[in-house]
């Protein structure tokens, strides 16, 4: 069986900060490497959002074309994940081969009279005689009257289509009126998918974290909205489909023809051909995964959610959705567009990876709104990490005599360990912040445990050398380059160290430099 992981393609409209870090790249990293280690066929993509509206007014605003900040984010997002251990097995290109996928994906829909013709009103800028859609337009939400762009609200998660934002105004031209205009676009009609749905939601109750499911049942509890398959704007891929003929596809209903290239682009450059990896969401073994923001939860848990149902079963669904909430810079959202941020590639410039990694874990936004601060991240990892690793380095030194036993009590607490370090990988239960938390607990625990047999002059055990092992292979997902260094054999499935009955005592390197800190 293969697991399919899918964090949504960023939107190039610069480089990943540390937001996006904290939300889905670092957690379905951290998972797609706990399965490797498992032993696990996984596949972790990932690529660009091209068409997104976004990248139009971030160029505006950067004096750039829309195509010229799409090919240097895109170059900027791949090497950004790279520097922060994001190990993807593939990133995606949008070229000639995306845009087929999504062809092919929506051309039988239409074909099928899955989509409908709609006279709908849009807000315009007469001025400019344009459309104004997602992110073109901002307003207010007319469900939770927070600040919204078009298209969706950050805030609550719903939908707010057409002309449904109060108060709108052109974003590029603020100063301009804006006035609704009638256009003549082809929708997807979600409310014939809503038993499909409501039995799909049935089965994940108390399985998935709760804010998603409360904005689905929201969601359910009234008639489900026409979700716009074309817009009249320019900035996008050309419809193809007779009638609509000026327009381009809605860049949110690429979403799943786009992972499914993702994925596809993964199982090639991991040897399949381009027949078996285009056939990988076809396969009913296969286990899908997204890691997104809760932002999303809309368009992936509803809206391409109902895509992949009207294909008549053709596709696996999502077996969980693992969404994420915002993470705070200063108690403010980190933003691209605004300027608030500090560049991912920046914070593994100045801070040794590992110990961002575990900072963003313990502190990641996974059930509401959390706040990055650089002093804190000095504090916590100090106290939480450097100074028991440094504790254990002190303790825990081989002295050449060779393998150690394992008693059976050895490993019953390795076990344990185990279990509870496993539970917060296991996708029902998975928390970056709880896997940092218990892994300090351990680490301090062998410590105390370590330095009391020397106050008693005595060297670690064997049963505590087991543990320490059986922790650096568990911590692995997490701490990429500390427990790299350990020359632990990587293809070996952690679980198999559990039923050791000796181990050989190893050198445990310098977690980072003493300066790194400084």
């Amino acid at each position: 069986m293969t697991t399919l992981i899918i964090a949504p393609p960023p939107t190039p409209n610069g480089d990943l900060h540390v937001g996006h870090l904290a939300g889905p790249y670092l957690a379905g990293d951290v998972y797609a490497r706990m399965l490797r280690g498992e032993g696990q066929g996984v596949l972790y993509a990932t690529g660009t959002d091209d068409s997104q509206t976004y990248v139009v007014t971030s160029a505006a605003k950067l004096n750039l074309t829309p195509e010229a900040l799409c090919a240097q984010a895109a170059r900027d997002i791949q090497d950004t994940l790279k520097l922060t251990g994001v190990q993807v097995d593939g990133f995606a290109p949008f070229d000639e081969r995306y845009r087929a996928t999504v062809l092919a994906f929506l051309t039988p829909l239409f074909e099928q009279g899955k989509f409908e013709w709609r006279t709908v009103t849009f807000p315009y800028d007469p001025v400019r005689q344009e459309f104004l859609v997602e992110g073109l337009v901002g307003g207010t939400c007319p469900v939770c009257l927070s600040g919204s762009r078009g298209g969706l609200c950050e805030a609550c998660g719903h939908p707010n289509n057409f002309m449904e934002l109060l108060d709108p105004v052109s974003t590029l031209h603020p100063r301009h009126p804006v006035e609704g205009r009638e256009a003549r676009i082809l929708v997807f009609p979600l409310e014939r998918y809503r038993a499909q749905l409501e039995a799909y939601y049935a089965r994940q109750e108390g399985r998935w974290r709760p804010h998603i499911l409360q904005l689905v049942r929201e969601l359910l509890a009234a008639p489900l909205p026409d979700f716009p398959v074309t817009y009249p704007v320019t900035w996008g891929i050309p419809s193809p489909f007779p009638g609509t003929e000026g327009q381009v596809l809605n860049a949110w209903v690429e979403g799943m023809p786009a992972s499914m290239y993702c994925s596809a682009t993964a199982g090639e450059a991991g040897g399949l051909s381009p027949e078996q990896a285009a056939a990988l969401w076809e396969d009913p073994q296969a286990r899908l995964v997204y890691f997104l923001g809760f932002d999303n939860s809309y368009f992936w848990g509803v809206v391409h959610l109902a895509l992949l149902m009207a294909h008549g079963g053709r596709f696996v669904l999502p077996d969980v959705i693992v969404p994420n909430e915002f993470y705070e810079l200063e108690h403010e959202k980190f933003s691209t567009s605004r300027g608030h941020l500090i560049w991912a590639r920046d914070l593994t410039r100045d801070v040794p990876r590992d110990l961002a990694r575990y900072y963003l874990a313990l502190t990641c936004p996974e059930h509401h709104r959390t706040n990055f601060s650089r002093s804190a991240l000095e504090k916590l990892t100090r106290e939480r990490l450097l100074d028991p690793w440094a504790g254990l380095q002190r303790h825990f030194v081989p002295d050449g005599t060779g393998p150690l036993p394992v008693t059976p009590a050895g490993q019953d607490a390795a076990r344990r360990m185990a279990e509870r370090l496993r539970a917060c990988y296991a996708l029902e239960t998975f928390s970056l912040t709880r896997l940092a938390d218990t892994l300090t607990q351990h680490l301090q625990r062998l410590y105390r445990e370590a330095d009391e047999a020397r106050a008693q002059g005595h060297a670690p055990s064997g049963d505590l050398w087991h543990q320490l092992r059986v922790l650096l292979h568990l911590a692995s997902p997490l701490l990429i380059d500390a427990t790299a260094s350990l020359l632990l054999d990587q293809q070996q499935p952690w679980t198999a160290l559990l039923d050791e009955s000796s181990v050989t005592p190893f050198a445990l390197p310098p977690l980072v430099p003493e300066p790194a800190l400084a």
